[in-house]
């Protein structure tokens, strides 16, 4: 039996996106008229096809059935606990307090540069502040979870004292225990939730929002040829199954986000592919956020014209994702982003 998944596509924008739906010839996405859609793509293990939203009716009866629900989700407010969704994108700004990150290792572990950090993505506008202690970049050991606590501790108590919404980027049910007694608002386990088995003990019992991360592998070995049968499709069917046994343990709440894990496990080609068709994720009704930040993915399709921030593909990637409705980018230059976003939709409108 075939399985279907729907993906909204051919957007618009601005007010553009905000005229079309007042005649009715799009519909919102996400619950809000800034973007729009007027087509569906339907797509199967085989085959797809893009039709028009008011074609759906002639569809046969069991695919009609599907598509109308996946609809429901496309084009649904999406609603999650203290963020706002109604301004996208949320940005939410990276706090490496690790040696050996990718990107900045070693560049925020004294105290007075990562607090000078974390205030100037505050002023920037970083809507979030995702705090980690350890590294997992492609290649990365694992550290001993009282090693990761002793490195983070000391920003957490800061942030306490500030109005800020806190992301804590770790794998490991210690360092979340911890981290509760201090100040956590999410849970952002680049493991998918699978590295720590106490983990959906602990999101249980805290009720604490969460993302839902893909990643194949471990960081250690994620790089090692990853493949896929379909790097879209399997994804898509890792976020469902994992929903599915997430409400059979009773985690019932809907303050989760889906990362697909830009880069965790993942070629260029996937790379490619996911941001190309990105959109599919909103039919899974949640917020969607992605982690583009100097990743190797641009110096690979940037070659001679690669950077050390590579701030330009951050830009450009980030514009791709907005253009099709991900609400929330893990970044770490939040003014330059910033920046770019409010040029982009002024112009836009």
């Amino acid at each position: 039996m075939n399985k279907y998944y729907t993906r909204a596509c051919n957007f618009y924008y601005g007010t553009t996106s905000k005229t079309y739906i007042k005649k009715k010839k799009s519909i919102p996405l996400n619950g809000y008229n800034h973007i729009s859609f007027d087509k569906l793509e339907i797509i199967d293990r085989k085959k797809n096809k893009i039709i028009n939203i008011k074609d759906i009716s002639k569809l046969s009866t069991k695919l009609k059935k599907k598509v109308y629900r996946d609809l429901k989700n496309i084009k649904k407010k999406k609603i999650f606990k203290q963020v706002n969704l109604s301004d996208i994108p949320i940005l939410m700004g990276i706090v490496n307090l690790t040696p050996d990150s990718f990107s900045d290792g070693g560049k925020y572990n004294k105290k007075n540069l990562a607090l000078k950090h974390v205030n100037n993505l505050l002023s920037n506008g970083a809507k979030i502040i995702d705090v980690g202690g350890e590294s997992t970049r492609p290649g990365a050991q694992d550290i001993n979870p009282r090693k990761e606590w002793d490195r983070i501790k000391f920003i957490l108590k800061i942030l306490k004292n500030k109005k800020s919404f806190v992301s804590l980027d770790t794998r490991k049910s210690f360092v979340m225990k911890n981290a509760s007694k201090i100040k956590v608002d999410l849970i952002n386990d680049v493991s998918g939730l699978s590295y720590d088995p106490e983990t959906i003990n602990y999101l249980k019992k805290t009720k604490k929002p969460f993302v839902i991360h893909h990643m194949k592998g471990t960081p250690k070995n994620m790089q090692l040829k990853p493949s896929y049968n379909n790097v879209l499709l399997d994804i898509y069917d890792f976020f469902e199954n994992k929903l599915k046994y997430l409400r059979n343990e009773g985690i019932k709440h809907n303050n989760i986000i889906l990362d697909p894990g830009i880069g965790f496990g993942k070629n260029l080609k996937h790379n490619i592919t996911l941001l190309k068709n990105i959109s599919i994720f909103h039919s899974l009704g949640l917020p969607v956020m992605l982690g583009l930040s100097r990743k190797r993915f641009i110096k690979d399709i940037s070659r001679e014209n690669d950077t050390k921030e590579r701030i330009g593909g951050t830009v450009s990637s980030c514009i791709q994702a907005y253009l099709q409705g991900v609400q929330i980018l893990r970044v770490h230059d939040i003014k330059e982003i910033n920046q770019a976003f409010k040029v982009f939709k002024e112009l836009q409108n």
